[in-house]
């Protein structure tokens, strides 16, 4: 069974999330929305896109997703098979936490590395 397949998003905190964002704008040319990050398209060694993002997200340090983790950054991991991955992850002892998110942008889950940090699953959409 195939586990990580490729990073879906980065996430991380700032104590001025604006003021940062705007930052990333002006000097690394980073297409900020209002939402408050960028999703870059894959693209194949011509530049013609392949079917997948990765999101890049920049959140105030007091936001919530990032609990329990007390880290400043939450990585997103896409994978084939969610459901799967999770059973083999607790069937190993890793810490999983109890909650399988289900929407339109795909199935979510989360296990806490050896260091507390919060780590997503994602597998997206049939087609994404």
């Amino acid at each position: 069974m195939k586990r990580v397949t490729g990073i879906g998003g980065i996430f991380f905190k700032a104590k001025d999330a604006p003021a940062l964002q705007a930052w990333y704008k002006r000097h690394l040319g980073i297409d900020v929305q209002e939402w408050g990050g960028a999703a870059f398209t894959w693209t194949d060694s011509d530049g013609r896109p392949t079917g997948g993002t990765t999101v890049w997200s920049v959140a105030s340090e007091q936001s919530g997703p990032f609990a329990p983790s007390d880290a400043p950054f939450m990585v997103n991991y896409r994978v084939d098979d969610l459901h799967a991955l999770v059973a083999v992850l607790k069937a190993e002892g890793c810490h999983v936490l109890d909650k399988i998110e289900e929407s339109d942008h795909g199935k979510f889950a989360w296990v806490m590395d050896p260091e507390g940090n919060k780590v997503e699953l994602w597998q997206p959409p049939a087609g994404q």
